[in-house]
């Protein structure tokens, strides 16, 4: 039996954590180990205990979500981030995704949106909540066309493979893996995919992959 996912619930509000907590620990496939009530604290109890997860409140005293997310991604890039927040807002959404949180999960769903976005990142996922893909998309469609992409390009069949692959969260490495090819050559197809489509960074990849569906199609 595989053993739980090991999580780290970081918020400032005790009662918020004691709820995560019960619907975590009712899971048999996930547990938490350890909570925090700031930024720093969630960095300090990171470090200690190096969990599979952090459950990470975006709007916290001293340290908040968004450096706390951009500094525990640069110490311990294995550990998975799931922002969770009440702003229905797409610059956090973006600004958390550039700072290398894996899902972003308003506090108003329901549980099992949350739980979705737990199971989704711990599989090498990339988790947006659904209330918020309408705004993802849109931001895309607005900044089209893009001056830097190429009227009319098609993408292969391969690019297109590599993008979604790249689009839920996998690394370089893991699609090379997956489809069988050197990383040198996922590189080159990730470049010129995002070369023909305008695309210019993980926020925009992800955007695109949210307009064409494969965020949920994992």
């Amino acid at each position: 039996m595989q053993a739980p996912l090991r999580i780290l619930v970081a918020d400032d509000h005790a009662i918020v954590r004691q709820g995560l907590k019960l619907l975590i620990d009712s899971q048999p496939d996930m547990k938490v180990i350890a909570e925090a009530a700031s930024g720093d604290a969630a960095l300090a109890q990171a470090t200690a205990m190096k969990p599979d997860i952090v459950i990470m409140d975006v709007s916290m005293p001293g340290l908040n979500g968004l450096l706390a997310t951009r500094l525990l991604k640069q110490r311990q890039p294995e550990t998975t981030i799931v922002a969770l927040t009440r702003h229905e807002d797409k610059t956090y959404l973006e600004e958390l995704l550039r700072a290398g949180a894996s899902a972003y999960v308003l506090k108003q769903s329901p549980p099992t949106e949350f739980l979705r976005a737990v199971r989704a990142v711990a599989a090498g996922g990339i988790y947006l909540d659904p209330s918020m893909t309408a705004q993802v998309a849109d931001g895309l469609l607005a900044a089209r066309p893009r001056a830097d992409g190429e009227a009319g390009a098609k993408l292969t069949e391969r690019e297109s493979e590599v993008l979604r692959l790249v689009a839920i969260g996998h690394s370089n490495v893991e699609i090379a893996a997956q489809l069988e090819i050197s990383v040198k050559t996922v590189e080159v197809h990730k470049t010129n995919a995002m070369r023909k489509l305008g695309l210019r960074g993980r926020v925009d990849v992800i955007r695109y992959g949210v307009l064409q569906g494969w965020l949920y199609d994992t």
